[in-house]
């Protein structure tokens, strides 16, 4: 049996699940700001990539891509017993979330895609980070974080910068090769969930391009484009991200609420 990735689970049972990927670097944690208002209607799962927080480094194949990831996600819903989920995502979590739902769309009720993208740039960048973080390991790297993840009037990191220090530098690596071989722009036309977008206007690392290309490519894609907010834009407009991830799912409910009364009624007109 594969092992599974490190998970929290929080809000009822019986409620439907809403499954939250991390961005690069970071653990769980970095849906602190979000989980506990979505638990509140929502069965939330949370989950680290390998090699951060409490996954295992070794969960990733040799020359591991997108897709290995997802199946992971995948593993650990069939776990949970959740046939269908909601899925939020930030970076790499949201490109893991646009695979998911473009190559198992039975399984993506409904997505978010939080300053993500469907080609994260350059392949040379990433590999060359991938060596540096090999050879010099994470702390260099982690020293820059605040000026990657956030604009330069926020200053409440240090415990995700935390994260990345402490993450597996070949783990780390690998996720990094992960975002060089990365191009999803041919698939997102495969999408059917509804989907909503959300950009920081002042990220650097997904420019609001980015995030512009994946609403125009998934069809009836929402795109929010926040500002004052750079990569982790949930965590530097918590109330403004949570406000939107609400409305959304919320949203959602509501249709199948109304599905369900209209399929009640014309099964009592049957009768």
């Amino acid at each position: 049996m594969t092992p599974l990735l490190h998970h929290r689970i929080d809000g009822p049972e019986s409620a439907p699940v809403l499954v939250l990927g991390p961005s690069l670097g970071t653990s769980l944690r970095v849906w602190d700001p979000q989980a506990s208002a979505l638990a509140e209607r929502r069965r939330v799962v949370r989950w680290d990539l390998p090699g951060h927080g409490g996954s295992a480094p070794g969960l990733l194949p040799a020359g591991a891509t997108v897709a290995d990831v997802g199946r992971l996600v995948l593993g650990l819903a069939d776990e949970l017993g959740a046939r269908t989920f909601a899925y939020a995502g930030i970076s790499l979590g949201g490109a893991v979330g646009t695979w998911l739902a473009a190559h198992h769309p039975e399984r993506v009720a409904a997505l978010a895609l939080v300053c993500s993208s469907a080609r994260f740039g350059d392949p040379g960048p990433w590999l060359e980070r991938a060596e540096t973080v090999r050879t010099k390991g994470l702390v260099p790297l982690a020293a820059t974080a605040p000026a990657r993840w956030f604009t330069p009037a926020f200053t409440a990191y240090e415990a995700l910068v935390a994260d990345q220090r402490s993450a597996d530098p070949d783990a780390y690596a690998a996720c990094c090769a992960i975002l060089a071989a990365l191009d999803l722009r041919a698939d997102l036309a495969r999408i059917t969930a509804p989907t909503l977008v959300v950009a920081g206007r002042d990220d650097k690392a997904t420019p609001p391009a980015h995030a512009r290309e994946l609403a125009d490519g998934i069809r009836g894609a929402r795109l929010l484009e926040l500002p004052r907010a750079a990569h982790l834009a949930n965590v530097e407009r918590p109330q403004a991200v949570l406000t939107a991830l609400q409305d959304h799912f919320d949203h959602l409910d509501h249709c199948d609420e109304h599905q369900g009364r209209q399929e009640d009624e014309e099964e009592e007109e049957e009768r």
